[in-house]
């Protein structure tokens, strides 16, 4: 049986490893990271737009404490572990790692992609742009899917079966 996610989750040493292997080859690495909690439409449209821009794409994902920093004490819905085995199962993502930051600068630092990819909601900052920028690489402000977020889906999902257990 295949395995699907775990080869995919990486070490911060490795993925810059990993970014220096594939730079030799004359391929660029695509950085996007996010919390990824309840997988959406808008999630993989995102994803997919981030993979066509250069030739492997890692995910930094959000752990579960960094989550709760960003989101609150009711997020994540889903743990580290569960979201990475689904966005490992993806064909756009190559590679996983994890980070515990509120924010992704330290780790694009380290690994030093030659595209950073975000989405237009975070045009007014994108973390980690000055070392991308600094190194000869570039951001990308990607599209967002309209009425697509994980927050609007636990709003639906409270909307109709909230008041079940109540019963």
């Amino acid at each position: 049986m295949m395995k699907i996610a775990e080869p995919k989750i990486l070490s911060i040493a490795a993925m810059r490893a990993e970014r220096d292997r594939l730079a030799a080859e004359g391929k660029e690495l695509v950085f996007t990271n996010g919390c990824f909690d309840i997988l959406h439409r808008g999630h993989v449209t995102y994803l997919t737009f981030a993979r066509n821009q250069g030739d492997a794409l890692v995910v930094a994902l959000n752990t579960d404490a960094s989550v709760k920093m960003n989101k609150g004490d009711g997020r994540p819905i889903n743990n580290e572990e569960d979201r990475a085995y689904v966005l490992g199962s993806l064909r756009a993502v190559d590679y996983i790692v994890y980070f515990s930051d509120k924010e992704p600068k330290d780790i694009i630092a380290q690994i030093l992609p030659q595209v950073l990819v975000k989405g237009k909601d975070w045009a007014h900052y994108v973390s980690g742009r000055e070392v991308v920028e600094a190194n000869g690489g570039r951001v990308i402000l990607a599209d967002m899917v309209p009425n697509r977020s994980t927050t609007g889906t636990i709003e639906r999902v409270l909307a109709v079966y909230g008041q079940k257990g109540k019963e």
